[in-house]
């Protein structure tokens, strides 16, 4: 499979933010050369980076992990929509990408990428039609999707009917509990589902599927999730005993914080065809600094497997930005702010400072603290006698990779000297 940036031979230039002069003319398919210093004082910030042993070690730690565990990754593409990126995860041994949206879906088509797992609904009719265009128009697309009723069902049904889709479209039945997001919520109601799937010609029920991640934050998440897994196994079997599955069965779920308990829960399954387990993380290759950091401590207290492969998931998306402003004693404020990170799941935390010219960074002293953040100021509670000055340079570390990639339509690769060596392109 060969993963392509469409614009990798494109010029970068002024329009895209976090690009200086230095860096205008870049391609995505060049190398930078000579080295950058991010602390040269060339460059404009704020910047997003991405340091490239970090993101090298967790895709070989996640690798390490799905191999001893026997499972497969389809990772959420949605993370960082940079087909670089995708080009690592499949070459480090992806089954598939996973998508959230048709968008997406034709995204990665353009890169390239033959397997995709939509872990949503299909409906709307200029959608689906899409979907079945394409996989008539290139028959080496494998195409699945989630449905959760009947009237999903119907609009499937009627889509292949009109268009004369020759082939079988397939369907993973959504699970979910009361309370949390899409999914049949009774075994019934599941059962109901695949025998309609079964009696169509032209869909065929291929898997279950759950997304355990909406309970991450609950008081009770380790029992909610628990509930949802027995669910999802208990409909597997009930589908099987009917005859509803033909070939392999895929169980799929595991987004990125629980994808030990889901590895380890279905793997305990025994049907009467064989099983792919698939999980979604797609978060594990930059890790973060604040949520996926606490939830992954906890993966490492249950699971044996994470423990056994040694250094765990290493940070690897910061946010560089200028110190501004010093107005009063104890407040810094610094040039970056929602625009620049995500704050839906903890505000961004300072890591590391440096001032331009010199060699490398120095660890942030502790009490500095991010308060609050505007568009494009980040408030900091300091000592008075920190050592920060104005146009010294603070590196965050964030939380939820996934609404800070999205502010980003180039992120600056560096290597271990702190120097630019690629960027590379998002698209959202």
């Amino acid at each position: 499979m060969r993963i392509e940036d469409p614009l990798a031979n494109q010029p970068l230039d002024c329009t895209t933010k976090g690009l200086s002069e230095s860096l205008e003319s870049t391609r995505t398919s060049d190398s930078v050369a000579p080295p950058l210093s991010l602390f040269s004082g060339d460059l404009y910030f704020p910047v997003a980076v991405l340091k490239h042993s970090a993101v090298m070690h967790n895709s070989n730690w996640m690798r390490k992990f799905t191999s001893a565990s026997g499972i497969s990754i389809a990772p959420h593409g949605k993370t960082t929509m940079a087909p670089d990126l995708f080009r690592l995860q499949l070459e480090d041994g992806a089954w598939a990408m996973t998508a959230a949206t048709v968008n997406q879906v034709r995204v990665f088509r353009q890169f390239g990428v033959r397997r995709i797992l939509l872990a949503n609904q299909l409906v709307g009719t200029g959608s689906i039609n899409w979907i079945l265009g394409e996989l008539m128009r290139y028959p080496d697309f494998e195409f699945y999707s989630l449905v959760d009723s009947i009237d999903g069902v119907k609009a499937l049904v009627d889509a292949c009917d009109t268009t004369g889709f020759p082939g079988r479209l397939n369907l993973l039945i959504e699970v979910g509990l009361k309370g949390g997001r899409a999914g049949a919520r009774s075994l019934n109601s599941g059962l109901e589902l695949a025998r309609a799937i079964a009696q169509s010609p032209t869909l065929k029920l291929v898997g279950i599927e759950a997304f355990e991640g909406v309970f991450q934050l609950d008081s009770n998440a380790d029992e909610a999730v628990d509930s949802l897994l027995e669910f999802l196994i208990a409909l597997a079997q009930s589908c099987d005993n009917k005859g509803y599955f033909e070939d392999e069965i895929i169980l799929t779920a595991g987004g990125s914080s629980y994808f030990d308990r889901v590895a380890e829960t279905f793997l305990s399954v025994t049907l009467s065809k064989e099983v792919r387990i698939v999980l979604r993380s797609g978060c594990y290759l930059t890790h973060d600094n604040g949520m996926y950091q606490q939830l992954f401590d906890g993966l490492l207290a249950r699971s044996t497997t994470a423990k056994s492969i040694g250094t765990g998931l290493r940070p690897a998306l910061q946010i560089w930005a200028y110190v501004q402003s010093i107005p009063e004693s104890g407040r810094i404020i610094c040039s970056m702010g929602k625009r620049d990170c995500g704050s839906d799941a903890g505000v961004p935390v300072p890591v590391l400072w440096a001032r331009p010219g010199e060699t490398g960074p120095k660890g942030i002293p502790v009490g500095h603290n991010v308060v609050s953040l505007n568009d494009h100021h980040a408030f900091i509670d300091a000592p008075p006698d920190g050592p920060l000055h104005v146009g010294d340079l603070v590196g965050f570390g964030i939380s939820h990779p996934c609404t800070t990639f999205d502010r980003w339509r180039a992120l600056l690769v560096i290597d271990d000297d702190w120097n630019v060596s690629k960027v590379i392109r998002t698209y959202f």
